[in-house]
């Protein structure tokens, strides 16, 4: 164990961890169902985290402890492009599904916005859709897309990137193929990814096959 104290709930835990460029550990929470959590950036929960391998905080945190965002609701997927921009996956409540551009000490909104045009002192999405057609989990960058695994929404989406934070339309591939998608991965090589479904779990309808992994070759 390198960290503890890390607030869980039956839902909302975000779980996602993820190496960045700098070599520091990024650790996705959810609000574990304590929405004003997610505001006080004393509490790990709602939070994206930033960690030595150690546990300890990384150097120049924003607020002198783990966290590195906060305001979030449940976190499941991190990637950062060649520019080393992170973006991160995000389950909305009932009205938006987020994909975010995570900077240093930024308030992503949550509970006091869902989305974007909370005011100035929140930073809105890049991207948002209905749940229905996302609830997305896993992301990768292959490329110049950002690949994000939707689960409800049972498809893969592509978002392109502009190379400066921006994003153009997103695209979406396998619709209702293959079932709730959990998890993308670039292959080693960056010439395909691996991609997860979720059928097994409490929401899912299983076909013959799942749960399974499977590759996406990329033209």
């Amino acid at each position: 164990m390198i960290l503890d104290g890390i607030p869980a709930a039956n839902t909302h835990n975000g779980g996602r961890i993820a190496f960045g460029p700098d070599g520091h550990l990024y650790v996705a929470t959810g609000d574990a169902q304590e929405r004003d959590a997610s505001q006080d950036t004393d509490s790990l929960a709602g939070k994206i985290l930033r960690i030595t391998t150690h546990g300890e905080p990384a150097p120049d945190n924003p607020f002198d402890n783990h966290v590195y965002s906060y305001g979030h609701r449940n976190v499941q997927g991190l990637a950062w492009d060649a520019q080393e921009n992170l973006y991160a996956t995000e389950f909305g409540q009932d009205t938006l599904d987020e994909v975010n551009l995570i900077e240093a000490g930024n308030n992503y909104g949550w509970p006091e916005v869902e989305g974007p045009g909370g005011g100035d002192e929140f930073t809105d999405p890049l991207v948002t859709w209905e749940p229905a057609e996302a609830s997305p989990s896993g992301a990768a960058i292959a490329g110049d897309s950002l690949y994000v695994a939707a689960l409800r929404g049972a498809r893969l989406w592509e978002v392109p990137l502009n190379g400066d934070g921006t994003v153009g339309e997103p695209e979406p591939h396998f619709v209702e193929e293959f079932g709730r998608l959990r998890t993308v991965v670039t292959a080693p090589g960056g010439d395909s990814l691996w991609l997860s479904t979720s059928n097994l779990d409490t929401w899912g309808s299983p076909a013959d096959g799942d749960d399974r992994i499977m590759t996406v070759p990329l033209e």
